[in-house]
């Protein structure tokens, strides 16, 4: 059984309330959803890259994203709908990288295939630009030390997982999750660290994630 290391700062859990909102802007051809992507809020960009993730936490791996299912569903163009769907979220630290490869694959689509630009989309079936807002609640948990953080990882909600995956990585630009940034700055394990950051969120369910992660850190206790 490893030492318990005391961490140097402890962790807060916080869970997430999140409000969808229209921005009333909206896309009826590609060249209208590429200018836009490179638009709109941060938020957007998210929403419409996560939104599955939010309301399925059931399904995985998760359907794709929305960009690439109006593509496919309404145009018709199923060759885009598939590299956009095939973009592996896990790979960008930023929205900003994410919105970046979205609108270049997009547009590099758009130059092979004249034609595509031509096509709308029938009405009422446009694209329509929704943003998320999250808010932010502190728990009552807090915890000093690696087996105190896995007890508490196996009640807090589903809510708290996915902010601390998530949005903390990519809508926050920390480039990890807090899990594996408390874990290596805090505790300094930085194998444990890394082996949580390994892990591809984006293929579990939220609570098949949990699962995962309780079981990495139980293996590392153990040792």
């Amino acid at each position: 059984m490893m030492t318990l290391i005391k961490a140097k700062e402890p962790f807060r859990f916080y869970t997430r309330l999140h409000l969808t909102e229209l921005t009333g802007l909206k896309a009826s051809t590609l060249g209208q959803l590429s200018s836009l992507i490179k638009k709109v809020p941060g938020s957007c960009i998210y929403h419409h890259t996560h939104r599955f993730l939010q309301q399925h936490q059931y399904l995985s791996p998760e359907p794709p994203n929305d960009f690439a299912y109006w593509v496919t569903e309404a145009l018709s163009e199923d060759e885009l709908g598939e590299k956009l769907a095939s973009i592996d979220t896990i790979q960008y630290s930023s929205i900003r990288s994410l919105r970046d490869k979205i609108a270049d694959t997009i547009d590099e689509y758009l130059e092979h295939n004249r034609v595509a630009e031509l096509k709308f989309s029938r009405l009422g079936e446009e694209f329509y630009f929704i943003k998320s807002k999250s808010f932010l609640l502190p728990t009552n948990y807090l915890v000093y030390d690696l087996r105190e953080f896995v007890d508490v990882l196996k009640k807090v909600t589903l809510d708290s997982i996915y902010f601390h995956i998530f949005e903390a990585r990519l809508r926050l630009e920390k480039g990890k999750n807090d899990f594996s940034n408390w874990i290596e700055t805090s505790l300094g394990d930085t194998a444990l660290a890394n082996a949580l950051s390994k892990l591809d969120p984006y293929t579990f369910t939220l609570e098949d994630l949990r699962k995962a992660v309780i079981r990495i850190i139980e293996r590392r206790l153990s040792e």
